[in-house]
């Protein structure tokens, strides 16, 4: 909008200028010329104020993230891409086929009950104790009515909300820039501050096979975290079919379009 009132205001003062050039029939000339001193005078302020407003704003949209490994991740984007049209989309196809909505979601929310350590410990950290409250009552009803996670009762029933919290937002939440961007084969858009925190909450989380922790662990061995993490996504993607497909339709070159997005919504949520 600033920019249509600039490009309108410099139009305005253009035409109006060129038609006081010309001496006005019955009027000296030197009172023409006074007009026109006169307008550019007065139209100079305001032009002056939209063009900081227009330049401080131009520079705002044109500052780029740092992202030093550009061509490699959008290589990366591109692998990702075929790899969810050719392979991750007909797989979450065939899955919905044969599994209703229903146990998906309940799958869904199982999963998520699971991550409770994670959500927990980042509260925490972030001195969000009502929130690390809120989800200490989520998981203690939702285990037990809700029959292991699988209904959501405590969010449905008792108004106990998740509240999302990882470890890269704790660190966010402290000050930690985000560093520079990276995109990660299977998982898609991250950056450096992110990927420290998924290796943090790799170490609370009880859907990650550990060695040194696997009496606390659902997977015994590599093998089994890895369907885990494959049967999630897989779960994931078949209840949300077309979304990605709708989300990347607008995309006019789709690295930067998925890179701006990832990382505002990774400030809105530190934000919050």
């Amino acid at each position: 909008m600033r920019k249509l009132i600039f490009i309108s205001i410099l139009s305005l003062t253009f035409f109006q200028a060129c038609g006081t050039k010309q001496p006005i029939v019955g009027s000296p000339t030197e009172k023409s010329d006074q007009n026109i001193t006169t307008l550019s005078s007065t139209d100079e302020m305001s032009i002056n104020e939209f063009s900081d407003e227009f330049s401080d704003e131009f520079s705002t949209e044109t500052k780029e993230l740092f992202d030093p490994l550009y061509d490699y991740n959008v290589w990366m984007t591109d692998a990702n891409d075929q790899l969810f049209i050719h392979l991750l989309n007909p797989l979450s196809e065939a899955y919905a086929y044969i599994l209703p909505h229903a146990i998906r979601l309940g799958l869904s929310n199982a999963i998520h009950n699971l991550k409770y350590p994670i959500r927990l410990s980042n509260n925490l950290l972030q001195g969000k104790i009502k929130n690390a409250s809120d989800e200490t009552g989520r998981f203690i009803i939702n285990s037990t009515v809700g029959l292991l996670g699988v209904i959501d009762v405590a969010g449905k029933y008792k108004n106990l909300h998740a509240h999302n919290e990882d470890f890269g937002q704790t660190l966010g939440y402290y000050g930690v820039g985000s560093g520079f961007h990276i995109v990660l084969p299977f998982v898609g858009p991250s950056n450096a501050r992110d990927v420290l925190g998924l290796i943090i909450d790799g170490y609370t989380s009880p859907l990650i096979y550990d060695k040194n922790l696997k009496q606390f662990r659902i997977p015994k061995n590599l093998q089994d975290s890895t369907l885990l993490y494959a049967l999630e996504n897989i779960n994931k993607n078949a209840l949300n079919l077309g979304a990605y497909e709708s989300l990347k339709k607008d995309a006019i070159e789709l690295y930067p379009f998925l890179r701006d997005i990832y990382e505002q919504k990774r400030s809105s949520d530190i934000s919050e």
